[in-house]
This record gives C-alpha cells, sequence and structure tokens, in this order.
C-alpha cells in the first residue's frame, strides 16, 4: 500500500517544525529538495543544541567543587567541535539556497556535575547525531540530492565514528579508575583528569 501523498514517513530526523520552504526565493537555490532543506535545517539546530549542551558541561567541571580542569578542557573542545559543524552545516544550507529557522535552545544538563554521567551523556549525544545523520544521508539519496548525501557522509558523520571509539575508550578508562556517578568526587576522577592522554589534547 501506497504512503498518502504529504504524509510523513516514521522518522527520528528532527525536523524544524517552523520551517519555510524557500522555493522560489533564493537566487542559488538548486536541486535542494524541500525535505532535505528541512532535514538539513532541524538537524543543524540539534548540533547546536549538542555545542550549548557540552558548554554546560564544561562549565560544571570548572567550578570550585569540582576542579577538573582538563575534564572541563575536553568537553570545551568538544563544544568547539560541535558548532564548527554546525556553522559548517549551515555554511552548507546557505550554499544550496537554503535557509535556516533558529529555535530556543535550553541545554538541560545543569544536573550533571560527575565525569562519568557527563561521559555518558556526551556518547548518546554523538550516537543521537550519527544515527540522523545516516537518515539524512538516506533521505537525501531518496530525494534524489546525492551530493547532500555526500557531503553529510564525509564531513560530518566520519568525524563522528573517531569521537565514539575516543569517548568510548575515556569511559572504560573512567570505570577502571573508579569514577562515580555521584557527587562524591572520589581519587578516580583525580586519576582520570592527571593521567588520562585524551585529556590533554
Amino acid at each position: 500500500m501506497a504512503e498518502p501523498a504529504g504524509k510523513r514517513l516514521k522518522s527520528s530526523l528532527p525536523l524544524c517544525g517552523a520551517h519555510r520552504s524557500s522555493a522560489g526565493s533564493s537566487l542559488v537555490r538548486h536541486n535542494l529538495p524541500a525535505a532535505v532543506e528541512e532535514a538539513l535545517c532541524g538537524v543543524s539546530g540539534l548540533v547546536w543544541d549538542g555545542a550549548y549542551k557540552l558548554q554546560a558541561l564544561a562549565s560544571a567541571f570548572e567550578r570550585d567543587d569540582n576542579a577538573l580542569p582538563r575534564v572541563a578542557s575536553f568537553f570545551h573542545q568538544e563544544a568547539l567541535k560541535q558548532q564548527t559543524e554546525a556553522e559548517a552545516m549551515l555554511g552548507y544550507l546557505a550554499e544550496r539556497g537554503g535557509k535556516y529557522c533558529g529555535k530556543d535552545i535550553q541545554p538541560g544538563c545543569e544536573a550533571v556535575c560527575a565525569v562519568l554521567p557527563a561521559l555518558e551523556l556526551l556518547l548518546l549525544q554523538l550516537k543521537e547525531e550519527a544515527g540522523v545523520l545516516v537518515e539524512l544521508s538516506q533521505l537525501a539519496r531518496e530525494h534524489g540530492d546525492p551530493h547532500t548525501a555526500s557531503v553529510v557522509k564525509s564531513h560530518f558523520l566520519a568525524p563522528r565514528v573517531d569521537r565514539l571509539k575516543l569517548l568510548g575508550d575515556l569511559l572504560t578508562s573512567a570505570r577502571r579508575t573508579g569514577c562515580t556517578n555521584d557527587k562524591t568526587r572520589g581519587f578516580g576522577e583525580y586519576i582520570l583528569n592527571e593521567l588520562q592522554e585524551e585529556l590533554n589534547r
């Protein structure tokens, strides 16, 4: 049975509810399907949201009651990567003649103040983004836009694979050193902060 026209298939792509297709309004718009434009807008908003969450986590580890400067620096670097990717995605959207609809961003991770849950939160975020990017690439292909599919895979999805591996290694190290999920902040956090090479990038 065919899907009714105008009805969306189930997807985890964060589509922009306020998005209005810019068909005919941009001189540079060429071969950018409305569905791909809306998905690019939604995904770039998701990546921006991730950058703000990481910045909030970095700030949590700079407080005097946490005092883990290398962990804070790690989250600052991750936030910078996210921000750079979001800007690159918006730049690509503009090059193709699409429009971005901003949204209110609320980090929502202020309660996280231990290394282990912070790393787990980042892992979940990167996995969600990787899944969404795979869907975006498939959507672009289905709508006859192989250029967007290729750009998404090479510029946004491939770097996340390396980051996911690094994060898995950091989580393993955090568990081995005895990092906890609560505010007790034992010796494990100190060891991870002082000795983990990935935090000294």
